[in-house]
Protein backbone atom coordinates (compact mmCIF):
# COMPACT_ATOMS: atom_id res chain seq x y z
CA UNK A 1 0.00 0.00 0.00
CA UNK A 2 1.38 3.39 -0.67
CA UNK A 3 2.41 5.61 2.03
CA UNK A 4 -0.56 8.35 2.55
CA UNK A 5 0.97 11.55 4.12
CA UNK A 6 -1.50 12.25 6.96
CA UNK A 7 -3.12 15.87 7.68
CA UNK A 8 -2.01 18.59 9.29
CA UNK A 9 -3.41 19.07 12.82
CA UNK A 10 -4.45 22.80 12.91
CA UNK A 11 -6.54 21.93 16.07
CA UNK A 12 -6.82 19.07 18.32
CA UNK A 13 -10.25 17.45 17.89
CA UNK A 14 -12.44 16.23 20.83
CA UNK A 15 -13.11 12.72 21.63
CA UNK A 16 -15.64 11.52 19.10
CA UNK A 17 -18.66 11.09 21.65
CA UNK A 18 -18.18 14.71 23.03
CA UNK A 19 -17.09 16.44 19.49
CA UNK A 20 -20.19 18.98 19.53
CA UNK A 21 -19.55 20.84 16.50
CA UNK A 22 -19.34 17.73 14.24
CA UNK A 23 -22.41 16.30 15.91
CA UNK A 24 -24.18 20.12 15.20
CA UNK A 25 -22.20 19.19 11.51
CA UNK A 26 -24.04 15.42 11.21
CA UNK A 27 -27.33 17.19 12.43
CA UNK A 28 -27.24 20.26 9.73
CA UNK A 29 -26.45 17.96 7.22
CA UNK A 30 -29.45 15.70 8.07
CA UNK A 31 -31.50 18.48 8.11
CA UNK A 32 -30.43 19.30 4.23
CA UNK A 33 -30.95 15.64 3.18
CA UNK A 34 -34.78 16.03 4.44
CA UNK A 35 -35.19 19.51 2.70
CA UNK A 36 -33.41 17.67 -0.03
CA UNK A 37 -36.14 14.55 -0.22
CA UNK A 38 -38.94 16.72 0.25
CA UNK A 39 -37.86 18.57 -2.75
CA UNK A 40 -37.64 15.51 -4.92
CA UNK A 41 -41.19 14.62 -4.13
CA UNK A 42 -42.41 17.78 -5.19
CA UNK A 43 -40.92 17.97 -7.81
CA UNK A 44 -41.94 14.67 -9.40
CA UNK A 45 -45.19 15.27 -8.11
CA UNK A 46 -45.40 18.57 -10.09
CA UNK A 47 -43.90 16.79 -13.27
CA UNK A 48 -46.94 13.99 -12.98
CA UNK A 49 -49.26 16.53 -12.82
CA UNK A 50 -48.24 19.35 -15.67
CA UNK A 51 -46.82 16.45 -18.28
CA UNK A 52 -46.56 12.92 -19.56
CA UNK A 53 -45.19 10.27 -17.80
CA UNK A 54 -42.30 10.38 -19.98
CA UNK A 55 -41.74 14.00 -20.29
CA UNK A 56 -41.71 13.76 -16.00
CA UNK A 57 -39.25 10.91 -16.34
CA UNK A 58 -36.83 13.18 -18.00
CA UNK A 59 -37.62 15.99 -15.72
CA UNK A 60 -36.97 13.84 -12.95
CA UNK A 61 -33.23 12.57 -14.60
CA UNK A 62 -32.61 15.72 -15.93
CA UNK A 63 -30.29 16.50 -13.37
CA UNK A 64 -27.95 13.55 -14.14
CA UNK A 65 -26.09 14.07 -17.41
CA UNK A 66 -24.99 16.96 -16.02
CA UNK A 67 -23.67 16.10 -12.80
CA UNK A 68 -22.20 13.16 -14.81
CA UNK A 69 -20.18 15.35 -17.06
CA UNK A 70 -18.99 18.09 -14.60
CA UNK A 71 -18.47 15.36 -11.32
CA UNK A 72 -14.94 15.42 -12.07
CA UNK A 73 -14.28 18.76 -12.73
CA UNK A 74 -15.46 19.21 -9.12
CA UNK A 75 -13.14 16.59 -8.18
CA UNK A 76 -9.82 18.17 -9.68
CA UNK A 77 -11.58 22.04 -7.28
CA UNK A 78 -11.93 20.26 -4.47
CA UNK A 79 -8.38 18.69 -4.69
CA UNK A 80 -7.10 22.25 -5.30
CA UNK A 81 -9.07 24.53 -3.14
CA UNK A 82 -10.49 24.91 -0.02
CA UNK A 83 -13.45 22.56 0.32
CA UNK A 84 -14.93 24.77 2.63
CA UNK A 85 -15.35 27.86 0.39
CA UNK A 86 -16.68 25.30 -2.36
CA UNK A 87 -19.62 23.87 0.02
CA UNK A 88 -20.06 27.88 0.96
CA UNK A 89 -20.29 28.48 -2.68
CA UNK A 90 -22.61 26.21 -4.01
CA UNK A 91 -25.23 26.37 -0.75
CA UNK A 92 -25.44 30.02 -2.14
CA UNK A 93 -25.99 29.14 -5.89
CA UNK A 94 -28.51 26.24 -4.44
CA UNK A 95 -30.57 28.87 -2.33
CA UNK A 96 -30.57 31.21 -5.24
CA UNK A 97 -31.89 28.40 -7.72
CA UNK A 98 -34.85 27.64 -4.77
CA UNK A 99 -35.74 30.86 -4.74
CA UNK A 100 -36.07 31.83 -8.12
CA UNK A 101 -38.38 28.90 -8.87
CA UNK A 102 -40.40 30.15 -6.23
CA UNK A 103 -40.65 33.39 -7.55
CA UNK A 104 -41.01 32.04 -11.00
CA UNK A 105 -44.03 30.20 -9.27
CA UNK A 106 -45.69 32.58 -8.17
CA UNK A 107 -45.40 34.92 -10.89
CA UNK A 108 -47.00 31.98 -13.10
CA UNK A 109 -48.11 28.21 -13.45
CA UNK A 110 -44.97 25.99 -12.99
CA UNK A 111 -44.15 24.43 -16.45
CA UNK A 112 -41.71 21.97 -18.15
CA UNK A 113 -38.86 24.62 -18.32
CA UNK A 114 -39.14 26.03 -15.05
CA UNK A 115 -39.25 22.21 -13.69
CA UNK A 116 -36.29 21.64 -16.02
CA UNK A 117 -34.10 24.66 -15.25
CA UNK A 118 -34.15 23.76 -11.45
CA UNK A 119 -33.05 19.67 -11.92
CA UNK A 120 -30.28 20.94 -13.77
CA UNK A 121 -29.35 23.69 -11.78
CA UNK A 122 -28.83 21.02 -8.87
CA UNK A 123 -27.47 18.59 -10.92
CA UNK A 124 -24.68 21.53 -11.70
CA UNK A 125 -24.35 22.09 -7.89
CA UNK A 126 -24.38 18.86 -6.45
CA UNK A 127 -21.16 17.69 -9.33
CA UNK A 128 -19.22 20.63 -7.62
CA UNK A 129 -20.92 20.77 -3.78
CA UNK A 130 -20.33 16.67 -3.73
CA UNK A 131 -16.55 16.06 -3.76
CA UNK A 132 -15.54 18.99 -1.49
CA UNK A 133 -18.05 17.84 1.18
CA UNK A 134 -16.62 14.36 0.72
CA UNK A 135 -13.37 15.39 1.78
CA UNK A 136 -14.93 17.40 5.14
CA UNK A 137 -15.04 14.09 7.06
CA UNK A 138 -10.90 13.82 6.62
CA UNK A 139 -10.59 17.97 7.85
CA UNK A 140 -12.72 17.04 10.74
CA UNK A 141 -12.17 14.06 13.05
CA UNK A 142 -9.02 11.98 13.67
CA UNK A 143 -8.60 8.58 11.71
CA UNK A 144 -9.80 6.78 14.35
CA UNK A 145 -12.64 8.33 14.42
CA UNK A 146 -13.50 8.15 10.78
CA UNK A 147 -16.04 4.70 11.27
CA UNK A 148 -17.77 6.22 14.12
CA UNK A 149 -18.06 9.40 12.07
CA UNK A 150 -19.54 7.30 9.50
CA UNK A 151 -21.81 5.33 11.77
CA UNK A 152 -23.42 8.58 12.89
CA UNK A 153 -23.47 10.69 10.03
CA UNK A 154 -25.29 7.82 7.51
CA UNK A 155 -27.97 7.18 10.22
CA UNK A 156 -28.34 10.95 10.67
CA UNK A 157 -29.24 11.24 6.67
CA UNK A 158 -30.87 7.69 6.59
CA UNK A 159 -33.48 9.40 9.08
CA UNK A 160 -33.84 12.73 7.72
CA UNK A 161 -34.21 11.48 4.33
CA UNK A 162 -37.10 9.20 5.32
CA UNK A 163 -38.26 12.20 7.45
CA UNK A 164 -38.31 14.86 4.44
CA UNK A 165 -40.04 11.88 1.89
CA UNK A 166 -42.84 11.61 4.41
CA UNK A 167 -43.36 14.97 4.72
CA UNK A 168 -42.99 15.79 1.33
CA UNK A 169 -45.94 14.71 0.12
CA UNK A 170 -48.17 16.93 2.63
CA UNK A 171 -46.16 19.95 2.07
CA UNK A 172 -46.39 19.75 -1.49
CA UNK A 173 -50.01 18.83 -1.38
CA UNK A 174 -50.69 21.74 0.81
CA UNK A 175 -48.45 24.53 -0.14
CA UNK A 176 -47.38 23.62 -3.53
CA UNK A 177 -43.89 23.46 -5.60
CA UNK A 178 -43.55 27.47 -3.77
CA UNK A 179 -44.12 25.87 -0.30
CA UNK A 180 -41.03 22.94 -1.20
CA UNK A 181 -39.10 25.09 -2.74
CA UNK A 182 -38.90 27.73 0.02
CA UNK A 183 -38.87 24.86 3.02
CA UNK A 184 -35.51 23.14 0.95
CA UNK A 185 -34.37 26.96 0.46
CA UNK A 186 -34.44 27.07 4.54
CA UNK A 187 -32.62 24.19 5.28
CA UNK A 188 -30.12 25.19 2.77
CA UNK A 189 -29.80 28.74 4.90
CA UNK A 190 -29.18 26.79 7.99
CA UNK A 191 -26.49 25.07 6.42
CA UNK A 192 -24.83 27.98 5.02
CA UNK A 193 -25.17 29.87 7.84
CA UNK A 194 -23.05 26.67 10.09
CA UNK A 195 -20.43 26.44 7.28
CA UNK A 196 -19.95 30.18 7.38
CA UNK A 197 -20.02 30.67 11.02
CA UNK A 198 -18.97 27.26 13.13
CA UNK A 199 -17.80 24.95 10.70
CA UNK A 200 -13.75 25.46 10.81
CA UNK A 201 -11.34 22.52 9.53
CA UNK A 202 -9.04 20.62 12.50
CA UNK A 203 -6.75 19.02 9.49
CA UNK A 204 -5.52 20.64 6.93
CA UNK A 205 -5.24 17.98 4.07
CA UNK A 206 -2.48 17.58 1.34
CA UNK A 207 -3.42 19.96 -1.92
CA UNK A 208 -3.13 19.08 -5.44
CA UNK A 209 -0.46 20.70 -8.20
CA UNK A 210 -1.87 23.48 -9.74
CA UNK A 211 -1.95 22.01 -13.61
CA UNK A 212 -4.79 22.97 -16.03
CA UNK A 213 -8.68 21.14 -15.46
CA UNK A 214 -7.80 18.36 -18.06
CA UNK A 215 -4.50 17.59 -16.68
CA UNK A 216 -6.15 17.49 -13.16
CA UNK A 217 -8.32 14.78 -14.42
CA UNK A 218 -5.95 13.12 -16.16
CA UNK A 219 -3.30 12.81 -12.95
CA UNK A 220 -6.45 11.48 -10.71
CA UNK A 221 -6.47 8.21 -13.19
CA UNK A 222 -2.76 8.19 -13.49
CA UNK A 223 -2.60 7.59 -9.51
CA UNK A 224 -5.56 5.65 -9.59
CA UNK A 225 -3.81 3.42 -12.02
CA UNK A 226 -0.91 3.23 -10.03
CA UNK A 227 -2.52 2.83 -6.54
CA UNK A 228 -3.80 -1.09 -6.48
CA UNK A 229 -5.70 -0.63 -3.31
CA UNK A 230 -7.12 3.15 -3.86
CA UNK A 231 -8.19 1.66 -7.44
CA UNK A 232 -9.55 -1.49 -5.49
CA UNK A 233 -11.72 0.82 -2.89
CA UNK A 234 -12.94 2.99 -5.82
CA UNK A 235 -14.16 0.20 -7.66
CA UNK A 236 -16.12 -1.05 -4.94
CA UNK A 237 -17.83 2.48 -3.64
CA UNK A 238 -18.66 2.79 -7.19
CA UNK A 239 -20.08 -0.39 -7.60
CA UNK A 240 -22.16 -0.99 -4.20
CA UNK A 241 -25.41 -0.14 -6.04
CA UNK A 242 -24.94 -1.83 -9.21
CA UNK A 243 -26.13 -4.80 -8.07
CA UNK A 244 -28.97 -4.20 -5.29
CA UNK A 245 -30.12 -1.01 -7.30
CA UNK A 246 -31.92 -3.27 -10.04
CA UNK A 247 -32.98 -5.39 -7.57
CA UNK A 248 -34.87 -3.21 -5.50
CA UNK A 249 -35.94 -0.56 -7.75
CA UNK A 250 -37.01 -3.11 -10.73
CA UNK A 251 -37.10 -6.36 -9.25
CA UNK A 252 -39.18 -6.21 -6.00
CA UNK A 253 -42.47 -5.06 -8.11
CA UNK A 254 -41.49 -7.49 -10.42
CA UNK A 255 -41.74 -10.21 -7.85
CA UNK A 256 -44.78 -8.70 -6.37
CA UNK A 257 -46.49 -8.17 -9.44
CA UNK A 258 -46.12 -12.02 -10.54
CA UNK A 259 -46.52 -13.34 -7.20
CA UNK A 260 -50.27 -10.72 -6.59
CA UNK A 261 -48.89 -9.26 -3.38
CA UNK A 262 -49.63 -6.16 -4.26
CA UNK A 263 -47.80 -2.64 -3.91
CA UNK A 264 -48.58 -2.19 -0.24
CA UNK A 265 -45.64 -5.32 -0.08
CA UNK A 266 -42.73 -3.34 -2.35
CA UNK A 267 -43.35 -0.72 0.47
CA UNK A 268 -43.24 -2.53 3.17
CA UNK A 269 -39.59 -4.28 1.82
CA UNK A 270 -38.43 -0.92 1.13
CA UNK A 271 -39.08 -0.09 4.96
CA UNK A 272 -37.58 -3.49 5.55
CA UNK A 273 -34.58 -2.44 3.60
CA UNK A 274 -34.19 1.14 5.10
CA UNK A 275 -34.47 -0.02 8.82
CA UNK A 276 -31.89 -2.16 7.96
CA UNK A 277 -29.45 0.28 6.55
CA UNK A 278 -30.25 2.33 9.31
CA UNK A 279 -29.35 -0.56 12.31
CA UNK A 280 -26.24 -1.75 10.43
CA UNK A 281 -24.67 1.82 10.28
CA UNK A 282 -25.56 2.24 13.61
CA UNK A 283 -24.08 -1.11 14.70
CA UNK A 284 -20.48 -0.40 13.12
CA UNK A 285 -20.33 2.15 16.51
CA UNK A 286 -21.10 -0.83 18.63
CA UNK A 287 -19.82 -3.64 16.80
CA UNK A 288 -16.95 -2.46 14.68
CA UNK A 289 -14.71 -5.05 13.44
CA UNK A 290 -10.85 -4.80 14.52
CA UNK A 291 -10.16 -4.79 10.38
CA UNK A 292 -12.45 -2.48 9.05
CA UNK A 293 -12.25 -3.35 5.14
CA UNK A 294 -11.83 -6.70 5.47
CA UNK A 295 -15.59 -6.83 7.56
CA UNK A 296 -16.80 -4.43 5.08
CA UNK A 297 -16.22 -6.72 2.08
CA UNK A 298 -17.21 -10.24 3.77
CA UNK A 299 -20.60 -7.78 4.45
CA UNK A 300 -21.57 -7.24 0.93
CA UNK A 301 -20.67 -10.96 -0.02
CA UNK A 302 -23.31 -11.87 2.74
CA UNK A 303 -25.55 -8.73 0.79
CA UNK A 304 -25.21 -10.49 -2.46
CA UNK A 305 -26.67 -13.80 -1.30
CA UNK A 306 -29.22 -11.60 -0.04
CA UNK A 307 -29.91 -10.23 -3.44
CA UNK A 308 -29.97 -13.94 -4.92
CA UNK A 309 -32.95 -14.50 -2.30
CA UNK A 310 -35.16 -12.08 -3.03
CA UNK A 311 -36.02 -14.16 -6.49
CA UNK A 312 -37.53 -16.92 -5.27
CA UNK A 313 -39.63 -17.95 -1.50
CA UNK A 314 -42.69 -16.24 -0.10
CA UNK A 315 -42.84 -12.95 1.20
CA UNK A 316 -41.59 -13.48 4.14
CA UNK A 317 -38.05 -14.70 2.94
CA UNK A 318 -38.04 -11.78 0.53
CA UNK A 319 -38.57 -9.10 3.61
CA UNK A 320 -35.89 -10.94 5.64
CA UNK A 321 -33.60 -10.84 2.77
CA UNK A 322 -34.58 -6.83 2.12
CA UNK A 323 -33.63 -6.50 5.72
CA UNK A 324 -30.63 -8.17 5.31
CA UNK A 325 -30.05 -6.29 2.33
CA UNK A 326 -30.21 -3.07 4.04
CA UNK A 327 -28.48 -4.05 7.43
CA UNK A 328 -25.58 -5.56 5.06
CA UNK A 329 -25.88 -2.35 3.07
CA UNK A 330 -25.11 0.43 5.78
CA UNK A 331 -22.86 -1.80 7.31
CA UNK A 332 -20.31 -1.93 4.99
CA UNK A 333 -20.65 1.54 3.44
CA UNK A 334 -20.03 2.99 6.89
CA UNK A 335 -16.38 1.10 6.69
CA UNK A 336 -15.79 1.21 3.29
CA UNK A 337 -16.09 5.03 3.48
CA UNK A 338 -14.25 5.42 6.27
CA UNK A 339 -11.15 2.65 4.99
CA UNK A 340 -11.84 5.37 1.66
CA UNK A 341 -11.00 8.36 3.41
CA UNK A 342 -8.39 7.04 5.26
CA UNK A 343 -6.31 5.22 3.03
CA UNK A 344 -6.62 7.72 0.06
CA UNK A 345 -3.48 10.65 -0.85
CA UNK A 346 -5.87 13.65 0.68
CA UNK A 347 -4.32 15.44 -2.28
CA UNK A 348 -6.79 13.44 -4.91
CA UNK A 349 -9.29 12.78 -2.18
CA UNK A 350 -11.96 14.90 -4.08
CA UNK A 351 -10.76 13.17 -7.56
CA UNK A 352 -11.27 9.68 -6.19
CA UNK A 353 -14.51 10.17 -4.32
CA UNK A 354 -16.00 12.14 -7.73
CA UNK A 355 -15.24 8.76 -9.69
CA UNK A 356 -17.76 6.83 -7.01
CA UNK A 357 -20.35 9.18 -7.57
CA UNK A 358 -19.64 9.07 -11.48
CA UNK A 359 -20.01 5.02 -11.24
CA UNK A 360 -24.29 5.56 -10.05
CA UNK A 361 -24.71 7.93 -12.40
CA UNK A 362 -23.11 6.22 -15.71
CA UNK A 363 -23.70 2.66 -15.15
CA UNK A 364 -26.75 2.76 -13.25
CA UNK A 365 -28.94 3.24 -15.96
CA UNK A 366 -27.27 0.14 -17.89
CA UNK A 367 -27.92 -1.90 -14.75
CA UNK A 368 -31.78 -1.26 -14.65
CA UNK A 369 -31.79 -1.99 -18.18
CA UNK A 370 -29.86 -5.09 -18.36
CA UNK A 371 -31.71 -6.37 -15.01
CA UNK A 372 -34.80 -5.89 -16.63
CA UNK A 373 -33.92 -7.78 -20.63
CA UNK A 374 -32.92 -10.27 -18.27
CA UNK A 375 -35.86 -10.80 -16.24
CA UNK A 376 -38.01 -10.64 -19.91
CA UNK A 377 -35.86 -13.31 -21.30
CA UNK A 378 -35.96 -15.85 -19.10
CA UNK A 379 -37.44 -16.73 -15.87
CA UNK A 380 -37.99 -13.56 -12.84
CA UNK A 381 -35.57 -15.35 -10.46
CA UNK A 382 -32.33 -15.04 -13.28
CA UNK A 383 -31.72 -11.63 -12.53
CA UNK A 384 -31.73 -11.34 -9.06
CA UNK A 385 -29.41 -14.94 -9.18
CA UNK A 386 -27.05 -13.17 -11.62
CA UNK A 387 -27.15 -10.15 -9.83
CA UNK A 388 -26.51 -11.19 -6.41
CA UNK A 389 -23.61 -14.22 -8.00
CA UNK A 390 -22.06 -10.95 -9.78
CA UNK A 391 -21.84 -8.92 -6.09
CA UNK A 392 -20.18 -12.10 -4.20
CA UNK A 393 -17.74 -12.85 -7.05
CA UNK A 394 -16.61 -9.31 -7.32
CA UNK A 395 -15.87 -9.50 -3.66
CA UNK A 396 -12.87 -12.13 -4.60
CA UNK A 397 -10.32 -9.63 -5.33
CA UNK A 398 -10.64 -7.38 -2.36
CA UNK A 399 -10.49 -10.58 -0.08
CA UNK A 400 -7.71 -11.87 -1.40
CA UNK A 401 -5.80 -8.42 -1.27
CA UNK A 402 -3.34 -9.08 1.51
CA UNK A 403 -3.53 -4.85 2.63
CA UNK A 404 -7.12 -5.16 3.50
CA UNK A 405 -7.00 -8.16 5.19
CA UNK A 406 -4.78 -6.45 7.84
CA UNK A 407 -5.43 -2.90 7.52
CA UNK A 408 -7.21 -1.12 10.72
CA UNK A 409 -7.79 2.16 11.38
CA UNK A 410 -7.75 2.29 14.81
CA UNK A 411 -4.21 3.01 17.04
CA UNK A 412 -2.10 0.77 17.00
CA UNK A 413 -1.25 -0.13 21.20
Amino acid sequence: MTAVEEPVELAPPPPFRRDRLVHAWIGVKALSDAGDALWTIALAWTAVQIASPAVAGLIVAAGTLPRALILLFGGVLADRVDARRVMLLFTVARVAVLVAVALWVLATPPTVAVLVFAAVAFGVCDAFYEPSAGTIARQLVRTSDLPSYGAAAQTASRLGTMGGAAAGGLVVAHTGLVGSASVNALTFTVVLAFLALWLRPRFRLARAARQSTLHGIGSGFAHLAANRTTRTLVIALSGLNLAVGPAVGIGLALRAHDEGWGAQAVGLFEALLGLGAALGAISVAKWRPRREAYGGFWALVVQGAGIAALGVGPAWTVGAAAFVIGATAGYASVLLSATFSATVDTAYLGRMGALTRLGDDCLMPAAMAGFGALASATAVWVPFAVFGGAMMALMIVPLRTAAFRILSLRPAG
